[in-house]
């Protein structure tokens, strides 16, 4: 069966426009890779001239044991940070969440039309107080402390989210169990939550990736260098008087790998996450 001419040429011309798009999106990203594998003195007029064209991972190497700053101890804090601000979030808006989807208790609805405004609520609304808060709970200059600041941002998007999934999952399996005696605990956690994975993973990734990017929340409430994440000390890395642009590149591509490494691991549940609780089951 021949394909008409008409789709055929829609076809041809709607990939040919991708690919360009495609392309042209990623000319700075080859740019900032080329600069972070080759010698400063080839990139120095330009980073698409090839001739001569040395590959060296001696701007990997300084940028991960830079002698002031070294984008290893970024890496690491903001592991410390980025971790528990994505695992208690989690667990405590699934809790929430589910609570919104199946139960009735009064000003239910009001409370999480108050949830979905918290979710449009600038964060430069909120550093001030914030700052004093964790100031007189002497949480300051602390990861404790700007931990607990990101689990308290991610929950009212998370709750959001995982709420939406959680309507849309089936009610028979749950009706089901309890028939059978199954506490509502013992129906969250062995049968919802498994198949809610996806969504799970879908809100995990998202809010670990937001955490992992930050910088205003770190600026604001890290002042020990030693304490700096990822994203703080990638500006520190230009220098004072000459910036040294293989190695600011070879950090910024370093502190970009993790989140492109956790999406491609759990690329398959989180696009099923993504689109699951907008499709009717």
């Amino acid at each position: 069966m021949s394909i008409p001419r008409y789709k055929l040429r829609k076809y041809i011309v709607s990939n040919a426009l991708a690919w360009t798009i495609g392309i042209i999106w990623l000319i700075p990203f080859i740019g900032v890779l080329m600069a972070s594998i080759r010698p400063y003195e080839e990139i120095v007029s330009g980073w698409w001239h090839f001739h001569p064209f040395t590959i060296t991972l001696k701007n990997y190497i300084n940028a991960f044991n830079h002698s002031m700053f070294p984008i290893s101890q970024g890496l690491k804090n903001s592991l410390i940070i980025a971790i528990p601000s994505t695992i208690v979030p989690l667990i405590v808006a699934a809790l929430a969440a589910y609570a919104f989807a199946r139960y009735s208790f009064p000003v239910k609805h009001y409370l999480f039309a108050f949830i979905v405004f918290l979710m449009a609520l600038p964060q430069q609304m909120t550093v001030v107080p914030l700052y004093f808060l964790l100031r007189n709970l002497h949480m300051l200059n602390t990861f404790r402390g700007l931990i607990t600041v990101h689990s308290a941002w991610g929950l009212a998007w998370i709750i959001f989210f995982m709420r939406n999934y959680f309507s849309m999952l089936p009610t028979d399996v749950e009706e089901a169990a309890r028939i059978d005696g199954a506490t509502d605990f013992q129906i969250f956690y062995k049968i919802v939550l498994p198949m809610a994975l996806p969504g799970l993973i879908s809100a995990a990734i998202l809010q670990f990736t937001w955490v992992w990017s930050d910088f205003f929340l770190a600026l604001v409430f890290l002042q020990n260098p030693e304490k700096y994440v990822a994203t703080q000390r990638l500006p520190l890395l230009r220098g004072q008087y000459f910036v040294d642009w293989g190695i600011l590149t070879a950090a910024s591509i370093m502190v970009m790998l993790v989140p492109l490494l956790v999406y491609a691991l759990f690329q398959k549940y989180y696009i099923s996450g993504m689109i699951g609780w907008s499709t009717e089951k």
